[in-house]
């Protein structure tokens, strides 16, 4: 199946939220006031965020007053434009060897996200070891074993309680030792004690600096789609430790507000790199914005 029928299937609840409001304003015979007030009214409820939405309806007022549209289809057109443009980034494409730092708080579907993050480069021709860095939380390690499994991915773990940053030690050791292609390192995700977190955050990251240096080095945090409004805030809290360099957003199939997407790369400008649609090991997909943007009109 395509990104683009995957991230349709995905997006269904999303589309029925927002579909229907956006057929029924765009139908409107001139572009007044009470159009736009409406059409706010439908990005904000899809959970795009009052932010990214004013930022959206303004620019389309401009854009629409400048090339002196009056017709909703253009103007409907000129939308998406928009929206893609505030979604669409260049990321660099990966170097190997190549280290992922998954954070995330608990719950969010990280251990989930990573074993299936393991089989995408597995099905790439990549070798993957995975770090079991969240010695924290109990059977973390058990739950990451059996992904690992799943995809065909080595794994590195120690007891439970153990030092997170020995653990990437050891998995850089070993990817030096089978020059593997891809390390991606789980990490706790408390945030009860902030501060502990943090530190132990920054200090595999200067694991992985001193002992790969010559690494591709990539930050990730998992959000839940779920959550909303809510999952933006997490990307603040563990920016300040580790600067994030994307996001993975888990659950985006069980969720009619999945303008989060945009309301996270508005408030942040931050890429989403992966979306989650569903519960199959092979159902986490690179974003592209584009078809995004086309499955939600």
């Amino acid at each position: 199946m395509s990104f683009f029928s995957k991230i349709k299937d995905g997006l269904k609840k999303t589309k029925e939220n927002i579909s229907k409001k956006l057929f029924e304003i765009f139908k409107a015979k001139e572009l007044n006031e009470e159009f736009y007030e409406e059409l706010e009214f439908a990005l904000i409820s899809a959970d795009m965020g009052v932010t990214a939405t004013e930022e959206i309806i303004t620019e389309l007022k401009q854009k629409v007053y400048e090339n002196r549209i009056t017709s909703p289809a253009k103007a409907k057109e000129l939308l998406k434009q928009i929206m893609l443009e505030s979604i669409d980034y260049i990321i660099d494409e990966y170097k190997y060897p190549l280290v992922i730092l998954i954070a995330g708080v608990n719950g969010v579907g990280k251990t989930t996200a990573i074993g299936k993050l393991a089989k995408l480069f597995k099905d790439q021709g990549k070798s993957v070891i995975i770090a079991a860095a969240d010695t924290f939380r109990a059977a973390a390690g058990e739950q990451l074993e059996i992904w690992a499994k799943r995809a065909g991915a080595r794994i590195v773990k120690h007891s439970e309680g153990s030092d997170p940053a020995a653990v990437v030690f050891d998995a850089i050791n070993s990817q030096k030792a089978k020059n593997t292609d891809v390390v991606l390192v789980d990490t706790a995700g408390r945030l009860h004690n902030k501060k502990n977190l943090m530190e132990e955050l920054k200090k595999i990251n200067r694991v992985v600096e001193r002992e790969l240096p010559n690494a591709d080095k990539r930050n990730f945090i998992v959000l839940d789609a779920t959550t909303g409004q809510n999952a933006v805030s997490q990307v603040e809290i563990f920016d300040q430790a580790i600067e994030i360099d994307g996001i993975i957003l888990t659950k985006l199939d069980g969720t009619a507000k999945g303008g989060v997407v945009m309301a996270i790369s508005a408030e942040y400008q931050m890429p989403v790199v992966y979306v989650g649609v569903g519960e199959k090991i092979d159902d986490l997909l690179p974003f592209n914005a584009k078809d995004f943007i086309e499955a939600i009109f």
